[in-house]
């Protein structure tokens, strides 16, 4: 490479492994922003199921309180439900209790007058989500309302899309960190020596802990008003540390200051033990060969101890995602908890494994090239790792889908699809590398690091020439220090792809790596997306309680027993909701012509709710035609409509049809 050239790059490594790379880390960025930013909206994961009074219902006179039942329990403050009078003016007394289950409520105050009322609520799902919504009721008759709801969603906007990008790379630096160091010690020991392996495990720990850090100051602003000034508001801060989220955020950090001692010990004595391992090639004495022993027995306990104390830590670490998000709360958290930290700590194993191996391969010099062996028991603790993963993801899948129906029709339900999908995907290409981990060769590796000794010993030293000035001399130095940061970069590539099997390897965990960041961002999206079992729990609710689009019609066959007194009434109901109807009532002969009669009187009944009857009479519009407008439905339900129809002074008959209306 030319010193021109070499400048360009400002001594960077330029073969293309390295540009594929930084692809990569690019892709990372871009696919995890693009799906974190879409997942920001779905971040409730409790849903509201009913209400009393219900939405947009009508009542005679005022209630007590309203209460508000949930799909799982959830977390609130003095003003996390509100009420609010047609002018806009809160009419709750602030207190809000928990009279039972899922269901909160809080008190009014006596004397309101006529009109809709808004309740909005803003709470805290039990698996830490912000959830937020709000509904009107009336009192008396609908009303116009000055109240004015914000369009932003709780937990979204520039905080929400912070927050949701701290949670992806905790996730990240979870497994940068899990995986690495796990890596080191069941696959590549002498790994914990290589400064690209290092730098990629201590990235992971300083990754996760500066998220955890940031989610801790995002959350109060993050589950409250929104606002990027409250970030810093330490009176929040307070608020946070005595919830279940912020006591697993710094149960997250404590478990961090002992990964970081961890780290200490494995880059550090570990390395050094394993540089004074092994008898002195001069010196064959029988007390050297006793040494070298006892430093092969204390390195092995050593291993042994950081296998154990990291396996504690890094369980610790997944606990705290397990013990405050969707596993704790909803059915079976015994057993999902557990399952949890199984499932992290196998995703970590397996792509924080293959994170350090693609580093390896890519990245460390040409005299620490990974071995053989390494790979291949990277390739069998894969294989674990992916078995647990699949019997692990099954139970959750289950848990959180709940039937097939939510698999195709729930956000939670689709997300699960594409992460199963790139699973498979990434399953196959890992097939891949084993079939190249298979042919790999141990043979020309080090012939070609031999070689290229030999050739970095023979080539001419250049020196600065003695008459330069200082500013010549400094620009020249770094000038040959680009240009001989170049010609190592040249060799170490030549020397990797010295087996064309490794090389093959080398293109597939890259494909690998690229498909598990994509995998990761679905991931966490699934995170912020509310369970499919909740998502469809909470339509079913709404369906039997929600307000029919279009009108109601029946038709009733009736006979009064006089003469001519047989016909059809069809009653029309439009829009057929709660609150005001017009109502329409057509009587015709059986031969379907239209059919005056003197009176029509028309009456509603809730049985379930002990409401009614609701009498109506219709003025007369045209012949066999009757209309009132203004019908009040009061409450949602399964209503019954009774319909008198006189023929003469002394004929006439009632009858009745059900119907669901609201």
């Amino acid at each position: 490479m030319t010193p021109t050239i070499a400048s360009r790059f400002r001594g960077r490594p330029s073969y293309p492994g390295f540009r594929s790379f930084r692809t990569l880390v690019l892709l990372f960025l871009a696919v995890s922003g693009a799906l974190l930013a879409g997942a920001a909206p779905a971040s409730a994961h409790a849903a509201l199921t009913g209400s009393d009074p219900k939405q947009g219902s009508v009542v005679d006179k005022a209630p007590a309180q309203i209460s508000l039942t949930f799909s799982e329990k959830v977390a609130m403050n003095d003003g996390s439900l509100r009420v609010l009078d047609p002018k806009g003016k809160r009419v709750d007394t602030g207190k809000a209790t928990n009279p039972s289950g899922t269901t909160y409520a809080v008190k009014l105050h006596s004397g309101l007058p006529d009109g809709t009322f808004t309740v909005t609520y803003q709470v805290v799902s039990a698996d830490s989500h912000p959830v937020s919504g709000a509904f009107t009721f009336s009192i008396g008759a609908p009303s116009q309302t000055s109240v004015a709801l914000s369009d932003q969603a709780v937990g979204g906007g520039v905080v929400g899309a912070l927050y949701g990008f701290a949670r992806y790379v905790s996730y990240a630096g979870f497994i940068l960190l899990v995986g690495g160091a796990a890596f080191v010690l069941a696959c590549w020991q002498r790994g914990a020596g290589v400064r690209p392996v290092q730098r990629l495990v201590v990235t992971g720990w300083l990754a996760l802990t500066g998220a955890t850090l940031a989610l801790l100051l995002l959350r109060g602003s993050y589950v409250g008003s929104g606002k990027v000034g409250d970030i810093f508001d330490l009176t929040l801060l307070g608020q946070v540390l005595q919830t279940k989220s912020g006591a697993a955020l710094v149960s997250r950090l404590l478990l961090l200051a002992a990964a970081a001692l961890f780290i200490a010990v494995l880059f550090g004595a570990y390395v050094k033990r394993d540089e004074d391992d092994g008898p002195d090639e001069d010196d064959e004495s029988e007390e050297a060969a006793a040494d070298a022993a006892d430093r092969a027995a204390e390195k092995k306990d050593l291993t042994f101890g950081l296998a154990i104390g990291g396996a504690v830590v890094a369980a610790g670490l997944a606990a705290t995602w397990a013990m405050a998000e969707h596993a704790s709360t909803g059915i079976q958290a015994g057993v999902a908890m557990p399952v949890d930290v199984l499932h992290l700590l196998a995703v970590a194993g397996w792509l924080g494994g293959l994170a350090t191996l693609l580093v390896a391969l890519f990245r460390a010099p040409a005299q620490e090239q990974i071995e053989v062996a390494a790979v291949r028991r990277f390739s069998r603790v894969a294989f674990g790792g992916v078995l647990t993963l699949v019997a692990t993801g099954i139970y959750q899948s289950w848990r959180q889908v709940g039937s097939w129906s939510a698999l195709t029709d729930t956000t939670y339900g689709q997300l699960l699809l594409v992460k199963i999908g790139l699973v498979a995907v990434l399953v196959g290409i890992a097939w891949i590398s084993r079939r190249w981990t298979g042919q790999l060769s141990e043979v020309a590796a080090p012939e070609a690091v031999a070689a290229a000794v030999v050739e970095q010993r023979q080539k001419p030293r250049t020196t600065v020439p003695a008459n330069t000035t200082k500013t010549e001399d400094s620009r020249r130095a770094a000038q040959l220090a680009r240009q001989r940061a170049a010609v190592a970069t040249t060799r170490d590539k030549r020397i990797r792809d010295a087996d064309p099997h490794r090389s093959g390897l080398r293109r597939s965990v890259l494909a690998e790596a690229g498909v598990a960041i994509v995998l990761l961002a679905v991931t966490t999206a699934l995170t912020t997306t509310e369970p499919g079992r909740t998502e469809e729990a909470a339509q079913q609710a709404t369906a039997s309680s929600s307000q029919r689009s279009g009108p109601l019609s029946l038709k009733i066959p009736f006979d009064t027993g006089g003469q001519d007194g047989k016909g059809t009434v069809e009653v029309t109901l439009d829009p057929a909701r709660v609150g005001a109807n017009e109502m329409h009532v057509f009587v015709v002969r059986p031969n379907g012509k239209a059919f005056d009669v003197p009176e029509v009187k028309v009456a509603f009944t809730l049985a379930a709710k002990d409401i009614g009857p609701l009498p109506v009479t219709p003025d007369r519009i045209a012949t066999g035609h009757w209309s009132a407008a203004g019908v009040q439905i009061p409450m949602a339900g399964d209503w019954k409509i009774a319909v008198t129809v006189r023929t003469s002074d002394i004929d006439q008959a009632t009858v009745n049809k059900n119907a669901q209306i609201g």
